[in-house]
């Protein structure tokens, strides 16, 4: 695999995390108090919006990472694990461009 396929699939996935990113900001909006809606939908309503404010912080960490390993790309550092220094699997590296670290590190 080389770097331009690799980049390619990194610039792929941070423009779906900002898709997905824009989502999680509309979903995550206030709740109005006007809205004439039960106690009880109303209390599902602010459990979704705690959850989908946790994924928005989640996505917004994987597109620093993203952006963070787009810059690498190419370097000696990009595809070597941070804590064994040995060199991150390509499979990996292409289902998780954002992994500064190999399968057995990062449990």
């Amino acid at each position: 695999m080389n770097t331009l396929e690799i980049k390619s699939k990194i610039e792929e996935e941070i423009v779906k995390t900002e898709a997905i990113i824009l989502e999680y900001k509309e979903q995550s909006k206030p709740i109005s108090p006007e809205n004439a809606i039960g106690r009880i939908s109303r209390m599902d309503a602010i459990n979704n919006k705690s959850i989908t404010e946790a994924a928005l912080r989640q996505a917004e960490a994987k597109l620093t990472n993203l952006r963070s390993a787009l810059e690498k790309v190419g370097t000696k550092e990009f595809g070597i694990c941070t804590k064994c220094e040995q060199p991150i699997p390509v499979g990996r590296i292409l289902l998780m461009p954002e992994s500064t670290r190999c399968v057995n590190c990062a449990r």
